[in-house]
């Protein structure tokens, strides 16, 4: 199979970055274009169509010259608002797909419930027009760079075939919030266990010979219906529900353990407080 890699970047820094990344691992990074005028106003791949995309787009962007592109042929759910550039992104991607063509990227979390400026409206028309493949929500504390929550965007052009299951009047919702493990107080990391766990429950619920399960708490195949009812908001909490709990508390051994616990403290403070005394009597006062 040949891999062909598109792309372009404004930063020119990390555009750099990208083409030494894709050097080291012998990829053709000569379709990857940088130019200081961004994806919007300058599409250095205005004909592409590509089978897979995938990005990190800035945030709640407020500066992506909005007002300059009201009539944009990438608008076909809905002109985005001017003032964030969500929305934009979402159908930027999607005009670069091809009929079968399955995007995934990070966007705020802001991006699964908001309703400003037509947000909400342009949301509703992507999930009838059956192009949300899943959403998971991400745990806080994973970007370094920023501390908005995010979530994770799936969009499949062909979600009745294209080599798996039709899932045409679903939407599959994964709450990770509660995965990872702290590094650092600031930084939140995902083990090699957690990735497989999300991207497992992703691939099997897609897979014809798949055998997904809906997990309270964590992991949920909603219908079309369910996501209209809940007016088209894409947040995974709303859909998973609460985890189960499993009650194993021994009160017997609990009790044990505080009671031994408890008796080796009175020790300690028996021993302190005869050291207390030694030492004060060892002080003179004339």
């Amino acid at each position: 199979m040949i891999i062909s890699i598109y792309g372009q970047e404004s930063n020119q820094t990390t555009w750099r970055l990208a083409k030494m990344n894709l050097a080291i691992r012998g990829i053709d990074s000569s379709q990857v274009r940088w130019n200081n005028e961004g994806s919007f106003l300058n599409d250095s791949h205005k004909d592409l169509k590509a089978d897979f995309v995938i990005a990190n787009p800035p945030f709640n962007d407020s500066d992506w010259s909005g007002d300059l592109l009201r009539k944009d042929g990438r608008w076909k759910y809905g002109v985005p608002p001017a003032g964030n550039a969500n929305y934009a992104w979402i159908q930027h991607f999607l005009y670069h797909l091809t009929p079968h063509g399955t995007a995934g990227f990070v966007l705020a979390k802001g991006s699964l419930t908001s309703k400003t400026s037509g947000e909400g409206e342009i949301r509703k028309v992507l999930v009838e027009a059956r192009l949300v493949d899943c959403i998971v929500n991400l745990p806080a504390k994973l970007f370094l760079n920023t501390q908005i929550p995010a979530s994770l965007w799936f969009l499949s052009r062909s979600k009745a075939n294209g080599g798996y299951r039709n899932r045409t009047d679903e939407i599959l919702f994964i709450d990770a919030r509660n995965e990872g493990h702290l590094i650092n107080r600031r930084t939140r990391e995902l083990s090699a266990e957690d990735i497989e766990r999300i991207t497992g429950t992703y691939h099997n619920w897609r897979s014809v010979d798949g055998d997904y399960e809906d997990v309270k708490g964590f992991c949920n195949s909603a219908s079309i219906e369910r996501v209209r009812e809940l007016d088209y908001v894409l947040t995974p909490g709303r859909y998973v529900g609460l985890a189960e709990e499993v009650d194993d508390f021994d009160f017997k051994e609990r009790f044990t353990q505080l009671r031994s616990e408890f008796e080796g403290q009175l020790k300690e403070e028996s021993r302190l407080n005869k050291q207390i005394l030694e030492n004060l009597n060892k002080i003179k006062l004339d």
